[in-house]
């Protein structure tokens, strides 16, 4: 895919940011050496935990060059580096590695998960929040408008694996944790109507959708899209939209 852009991103970085302060909030540490921010997109989420815990060396990194770049420009103490989650591993032992809608792009996540909980320090809390809402409109009518498209055989392979069940991160990662946590949180959203969902997902879901495809089959996708939004999220009170979003949370602390 194309780089990630940061501006799109931050168009809605309060609500993108929401769910990170709600994991933050349950990581059983209070005074980490170690912290390390995977896919820390423009420095929202590290911010976060810089705030948490200024005693800390924080840092972050990123497979997207503008997003890295952003996160620097915001967070100039801290240390950034491009780099990719399923092979990335650290000098020395982490405290807490923390990651804010990521590892959902992996479909080999968890693996990787595993594998992460080996560099945490012995206490140390893996913290994990991915969106779970492939089954929501805004993306079931995706796959829709791509398969009604004259271009259905390019988006294909667009749609991303759903999450697996929740068991299967608990049978993962019980063995290596004396404190587990798993759970769901849904959140409603109020947008400005339709085409603000189809901007909200412009930065994320929609890129495997958008990226294969020339610029007049873009405004074609995107035309067919939003209508079917327009029929599924009707105003509410006030004449907002609420964008439905489930995500799933992980909370993992490897034994002592």
């Amino acid at each position: 895919m194309a780089d990630w852009s940061a501006s799109l991103y931050l168009k809605f970085e309060d609500e993108r940011t929401r769910p990170a302060r709600d994991l933050l909030a349950q990581v059983p540490i209070d005074r980490p050496r170690r912290v390390v921010d995977i896919g820390c997109g423009p420095g929202n989420s590290t911010e976060l935990l810089a705030a948490r815990w200024p005693q800390a060396q924080v840092s972050g990194f990123d497979t997207s060059p503008d997003m890295i770049d952003k996160a620097q420009k915001r967070l100039p103490g801290l240390t950034f580096e491009l780099a990719d989650a399923a092979t990335w591993q650290p000098a020395k032992p982490v405290d807490v590695i923390f990651a804010n809608a990521v590892f959902q792009w992996l479909p080999e996540h968890p693996a990787i998960l595993k594998r992460l909980m080996g560099f945490l320090t012995p206490g140390g809390v893996l913290a994990v929040q991915m969106p779970d809402n492939l089954g929501e409109p805004s993306h079931s009518l995706m796959v829709e408008a791509a398969a009604e498209s004259p271009f259905a055989d390019k988006l294909r392979n667009a749609q991303k694996a759903p999450l697996p069940p929740v068991s299967t991160y608990y049978d993962l990662l019980l063995p290596l944790s004396d404190r587990l946590d798993i759970w769901h949180t849904i959140y409603n959203h109020p947008l400005a109507g339709a085409d603000a969902v189809v901007e909200w997902l412009k930065a994320t879901g929609l890129r495997p959708f958008l990226d294969p495809l020339t610029d007049d089959e873009r405004r074609w996708f995107l035309d067919r899209y939003a209508a079917k939004l327009r029929q599924a999220y009707q105003p509410a009170a006030g004449g907002k939209v609420l964008l439905r979003f489930p995500r799933l949370f992980i909370s993992a602390r490897r034994k002592s």
